[in-house]
């Protein structure tokens, strides 16, 4: 049985965690992007449900966990299902 899997970049853009996909592309390529805890050196990197991403954007490192592979960038309300917020707030 073949376990599904995405680009990384593809899976940043369809998530709406990045404006476009080269903007993705870059932020993968730039080395400031763990999955599970390793350094991605490259944005065609597969990600599958139930791996964390860390990752910077804009001001804030952003850690979540991916929870669906979606087959499209939608809007955001559907974009938001494919991952669950994991990091921790600022108080």
């Amino acid at each position: 049985m073949a376990e599904h899997a995405l680009r990384l970049d593809k899976w940043l853009w369809f998530a709406r965690l990045t404006k476009s996909r080269t903007v993705a592309q870059a932020l993968c390529e730039s080395r400031h992007v763990r999955l599970n805890g390793r350094v991605v050196e490259r944005s065609s990197t597969q990600v599958r449900p139930g791996q964390v991403l860390t990752l910077p954007l804009g001001e804030q490192i952003r850690v979540v966990r991916v929870d669906a592979l979606p087959e499209r960038r939608g809007p955001y309300g559907e974009a938001c299902r494919a991952y669950t917020e994991l990091t921790p707030a600022l108080n």
